[in-house]
C-alpha cells in the first residue's frame, strides 16, 4: 500500500508535481514495512457555533507536532500521511520525525526529515493518501518520538482523530519543525492529525489492528500514559519477549458498527478496509464494537449539533450481519479476526438483552478466528450487567487503568500471535 485514491484534482499541474506513483514509491522503498503506530481519522463537524470540544486549532502557516509511540523497534520509517475527508488539498511544507524528550522538546535539529519522491514539501489532494519515502531514523519500540509538520499558509484542519488521550502541540506562525526546544510550541491540543500510520522496515514482523469505538480508543485512560487496552497489551507482548508483533489502535469514541455520525466518524463497516486493511504488514484484528449501535437509539435528539444521529434501533441480528460482513472482508484479505464481546454498561433491560445475545454470538461464533472475553473480565460478579467497581471509571461504561489491563489480560495471546504467523 504506497498510494490510495488520488482525487481528479492529481491531473493539475501543482498536485501531479508531487503525486507519487505506486511503481516509483514501491522502487524507492524496499522492504518489509510493518504498521507500528496508526489512529484513524474523522471528520470535524462543519457548522457554525460548534462547541469548544469540535473547534480545531489554526494551523496554518503553523508547525503541528504530535507525540507517537512505535510498538517496533528499527531503523527506517516511512510516515503514512491522510487527506482523508478533506475539501481542500493537503499542503505539508517540511516533515521531520524525532525522538520526543518530553513535552514538546525533541532531540538534535528535530530529527530527520521525511521526503516524497524526494520532495521536502507535499501536496496531498482531498480524500488522498501518500507514504514518505523511508526515513533513516532509529527508533525503540515503546518510546515517544515527535512528528512535526510545518503546513501550507492557507492549511485548515477539517478532520482528526478526537480522542488521542495525547498532548500535541502547535506552535507560534513559521516553520519550526527543527526547534529542538519546546517554546515556541505554545498551544496545546489532544487530537491527531494528518499523520496516520507509521511503518518500520522489520522482516519477519506483523501487525494487530485493535479496531472499536470509545473503550479501544481509551476513553477516561489517564492523559499521557497510554494505559488503553492495546497500550496494555502491547507491553504484555514484550514482557512475554515478542518483539515481533506491532498492535495498532484504530478505535473512533463515539463509532457505531453499522451508522455513520456527524461526529464518531464513518460506520465500522465501511471504514474498516481503509482503517485496518490498507496499513501494511496487519495480519490480526481485534473487534470490538456494538455498544453505541445499541444505546445510540435511545439518546435524546439535540438541536444543533447532534453527534448521535441517526438514532437508529438495532437488533442482535442487525449487529451479527455487520460482523459478519467485516469478518468476510478480512477473509479475502488475509486477515483473521478475533471477536471482543461487549463490555458492561449498566443498560435497561431491552438494550442489555441485545448485548448478551450479541456476546453469546461472539462466544459461540465459528465465524470468529477467536474470542477476547471481555465481558468475562470486566463485569461485577454480583452484577452482571455492571463493571467491577474497581474496573470502572466512574461512568459505568469507560473501564478505568485497572480495567483497560484487565482487557489486556483477557486477550488469548498465544492465539493471537499464531494468527500474524500464518
Amino acid at each position: 500500500m504506497s498510494l490510495r485514491t488520488l482525487a481528479a484534482t492529481c491531473g493539475t499541474v501543482l498536485l501531479a508535481q508531487f503525486a507519487v506513483s505506486p511503481a516509483a514509491l514501491a522502487a524507492s522503498a524496499p522492504g518489509h514495512w510493518v504498521t507500528a503506530w496508526a489512529t484513524a481519522l474523522q471528520p470535524i463537524p462543519q457548522q457554525p457555533n460548534l462547541p469548544p470540544l469540535y473547534r480545531a486549532p489554526n494551523v496554518a502557516g503553523r508547525t503541528v507536532r504530535q507525540i507517537v509511540y512505535p510498538t517496533l523497534s528499527g531503523s527506517a520509517v516511512r510516515l503514512h500521511v491522510s487527506n482523508e475527508y478533506g475539501d481542500a488539498p493537503l499542503v505539508i511544507q517540511e516533515l521531520r520525525i524525532a525522538r520526543s524528550t518530553g513535552g514538546a522538546a525533541v532531540q538534535g535539529n528535530g530529527g530527520a526529515r521525511a521526503t516524497f519522491d524526494g520532495n521536502a514539501s507535499v501536496i496531498v489532494p482531498p480524500g488522498g493518501a501518500l507514504d514518505s519515502d523511508p526515513v533513516a531514523i532509529d527508533v525503540v519500540a515503546g518510546a515517544p518520538y515527535a512528528i512535526s509538520s510545518y503546513m501550507g499558509a492557507e492549511q485548515r484542519l477539517v478532520a482528526w482523530h478526537r480522542v488521542s488521550n495525547q498532548v500535541n502541540y502547535v506552535s507560534l506562525p513559521g516553520n519550526h519543525a527543527s526547534d529542538a526546544l519546546s517554546g515556541t510550541f505554545g498551544q496545546r491540543f489532544t487530537q491527531f492529525a494528518w499523520v496516520t500510520g507509521l511503518a518500520v522496515d522489520v522482516p519477519s514482523a506483523a501487525t494487530v489492528a485493535a479496531i472499536g469505538d470509545s473503550i479501544t480508543d481509551g476513553m477516561r485512560s489517564s492523559l499521557n500514559e497510554n494505559r488503553r487496552w492495546p497500550d496494555a497489551f502491547s507491553r504484555r507482548l514484550v514482557r512475554a519477549g515478542d518483539g515481533s508483533t506491532a498492535v495498532v489502535n484504530l478505535g473512533i469514541s463515539g463509532n457505531r458498527l453499522l451508522n455513520d455520525s456527524p461526529c464518531y466518524g464513518d460506520a465500522l463497516a465501511k471504514r474498516f478496509g481503509r482503517d485496518v486493511l490498507e496499513h501494511p504488514g496487519v495480519k490480526t484484528a481485534i473487534l470490538l464494537i456494538g455498544i453505541n449501535d445499541i444505546n445510540f437509539s435511545s439518546t435524546p435528539a439535540r438541536a444543533g449539533l447532534d453527534c448521535d444521529l441517526p438514532h437508529t434501533s438495532v437488533t442482535a441480528a442487525d449487529l451479527v450481519a455487520g460482523y459478519e460482513r467485516v469478518i468476510a472482508d478480512a477473509h479475502r484479505h488475509g486477515v483473521r479476526v478475533f471477536g471482543a464481546t461487549l463490555t458492561p454498561a449498566a443498560l435497561p433491560p431491552q438494550r442489555e438483552s441485545i448485548r448478551l445475545a450479541v456476546n453469546q454470538w461472539v462466544r459461540t461464533s465459528k465465524a470468529l478466528d477467536g474470542v477476547a472475553d471481555f465481558d468475562a473480565a470486566l463485569r461485577d460478579p454480583a452484577q452482571p450487567d455492571h463493571l467491577r467497581c474497581t474496573y470502572d471509571s466512574g461512568d459505568h461504561i469507560h473501564p478505568s487503568d485497572a480495567g483497560y489491563a484487565a482487557m489486556a489480560d483477557a486477550i488469548p495471546l498465544e492465539a493471537v500471535v499464531n494468527s500474524t504467523r500464518k
